[in-house]
């Protein structure tokens, strides 16, 4: 089984951080995924203590989200973080809705967008890659589908590929594994709950209490080069709850 994280934008409603980790590595977790709140303005000081908690708790930081202002107006900083802390790929992970395009162009000059963002990025030895949701998935008037026109603008973009925003987006995750399955280098494992249920928690579930076949997509994605899967519920209300029932559920697979 690939190594295990949990990414940490599940535990933004706990804090302090220390104590989440410390929730997430008594869990059995030796990873996780950092997000642009964790890492300060351009002051090493919040990096240097991120780095000591993980330390502190025997975690590492293979992967991280970086927003793409960030890798545009300040790359080296992004870069500079992402050594910082040790990690190996930075994932881009969203577009606020006034700024996603509305035709397949303008799609595939995002994606090309990307794919000069992470120039840098790649230079300086590190991965580069997209973090999907759902809206990527919606076809366009002709047709088309931003997903695919992300990637044609974006030939060298890898996929952090969040399965349950692929669903959510009225999409097959198979057969979007299938067809893009070289790129994928780290995958979201997080469950949707029953339609009206954990309406509290936006209709999530933790992984292996909810409807997504995971036993099944993990048999799929053993055939993509993915490094590492990371464990995700984008509002949870009980984060120890979260993590142990997810890695229990994991080992079952």
């Amino acid at each position: 089984m690939r190594p295990l994280s949990f990414q940490l934008y599940s535990a933004r409603n706990f804090p302090p951080l220390s104590d989440a980790l410390h929730i997430v590595a008594k869990a059995g977790y030796g990873h996780v995924e950092g997000y642009g709140a964790l890492y300060g303005d351009h002051d090493d000081s919040a990096v240097k203590a991120l780095k000591a908690d993980l330390d502190r708790n025997g975690l590492t930081m293979p992967t991280g989200h970086f927003s793409l202002d960030m890798l545009e107006s300040h790359p080296e900083r992004a870069i500079e973080v992402a050594k910082m802390l040790g990690i190996a790929t930075i994932y881009c992970p969203y577009v606020l809705p006034e700024n996603r395009p509305t035709d397949a162009a303008g799609w595939k000059a995002f994606g090309a967008r990307l794919q000069k963002a992470g120039e840098k990025v790649r230079a300086a030895g590190l991965g580069f890659g997209w973090h999907n949701h759902d809206f990527e998935f919606a076809a366009l008037p002709d047709g088309t589908v931003p997903m695919d026109l992300i990637f044609e603008g974006g030939p060298d973009l890898e996929w952090e590929a969040d399965i349950a925003w692929v669903i959510r987006g009225g999409a097959d995750p198979l057969a979007w594994i299938d067809r893009y399955a070289g790129r994928i280098t780290a995958v979201h494992v997080k469950d949707i709950a029953p339609a009206g249920e954990n309406t509290d928690e936006d209709g999530w579930a933790d992984v292996g209490h909810g409807t997504v076949d995971w036993k099944g997509l993990y048999a799929r994605l053993a055939s993509t080069p993915a490094k590492i899967y990371i464990v995700e519920h984008d509002n949870p209300s009980d984060l120890a709850r979260l993590a142990e029932r997810s890695i229990a559920s994991i080992k079952t697979f």
